[in-house]
């Protein structure tokens, strides 16, 4: 098993697309600080896409501006074609992350344009980006199951991942984005991806609609990812998939992975308060357990000088 797991933090993006009402944009900036303050060092900040569709987006430029930019640190914004990709660079994104659904009616519900269509995009955008000093990653969404079309074929998923390395991404992120997805599959999915596309690094996204989603995190840092997706407080879910709630949440991951052996360079403790403060901001229950149950062994308290 890997000692380390980089977490890329999305509750930002992913989190905060599902909210009924967007939060204000100071509220986000002092989300991604605490998120900051708390030792991660990549977090999907926003997304680029059309503010009719999701309004809870709409201030990405704004809070780009907004934003610190620590040394080392990246900060990701989603795009879905040309026109968002040219958005995040000029914001300053230093990261860019693309799309494209395994499963073809779902990516036109959620791009407007087919599964081959987005590849066709990504390969296009991801070399512009490299040219800007952008990185660019790609991620295989529904790739454990979709809502519409029921399950996916292993194959298919693993020929869009080599389809879209030829982009030369700085990893490939496999979705289970509707929480369909068991340890067994994650297992299999990445043996296949590390056999077909040697030398790509993997990173997983999962949810734990179905409570499965911490087994399948474990599966895939046994399986060999470099990297994990996780909203702090566990907030989000995808607006354009019925049912497709509850991302796993980063401090309940990080807890589980240090008790383990497996260092992630986070605060638990940090998180612990920043997903406590996201509920106050938010005015919802998070479904997060370890905000509500606490870090074990307790930390002892500092002496008294």
């Amino acid at each position: 098993m890997a000692r380390f797991i980089e977490v890329l933090e999305v509750a930002p993006r992913d989190g905060l697309q599902m909210q009924p009402q967007p939060l204000p944009t100071a509220a986000k900036v002092e989300l991604v600080q605490r998120l900051l303050g708390a030792g991660l060092g990549r977090i999907e900040v926003t997304s680029f896409v059309n503010p009719k569709k999701v309004p809870q987006m709409a201030d990405a430029e704004a809070l780009l501006a907004a934003l610190p930019r620590p040394p080392g640190v990246y900060l990701t914004g989603l795009v879905m074609n040309q026109r968002g990709f040219e958005r995040a660079v000029a914001a300053g994104c230093n990261e860019i992350g693309m799309v494209v659904v395994a499963s073809d009616t779902f990516n036109r519900r959620n791009q407007g344009v087919s599964t081959a269509e987005s590849i066709d995009a990504w390969l296009a955008i991801a070399p512009a980006a490299h040219a800007a000093g952008v990185r660019p990653q790609v991620t295989v969404s529904a790739a454990f199951g979709c809502p519409f079309e029921g399950e996916v074929p292993l194959d298919r998923v693993v020929e869009i991942a080599e389809r879209v390395a030829a982009g030369k991404p700085r990893e490939i992120c496999f979705a289970d984005t509707i929480g369909v997805g068991v340890p067994a599959q994650v297992s299999a999915l990445i043996a296949r991806a590390k056999a077909r596309i040697p030398g790509v690094p993997l990173r997983c996204h999962f949810h734990n609609t179905r409570n499965t989603g911490f087994a399948n995190a474990f599966a895939a840092i046994e399986a060999g990812v470099q990297a994990l997706d996780a909203s702090v407080g566990g907030i989000g879910g995808c607006p354009f998939a019925p049912a497709a709630s509850g991302n796993i949440a980063t401090e309940d991951l990080v807890y589980m992975l240090e008790r383990s052996g497996v260092g992630t360079g986070v605060d638990l403790e940090a998180l612990i308060d920043t997903a406590r403060w996201l509920e106050q901001a938010l005015g919802v229950s998070a479904p997060g357990m370890l905000m509500k149950a606490g870090a074990f062994p307790k930390r002892a308290a500092p002496a008294a000088a």
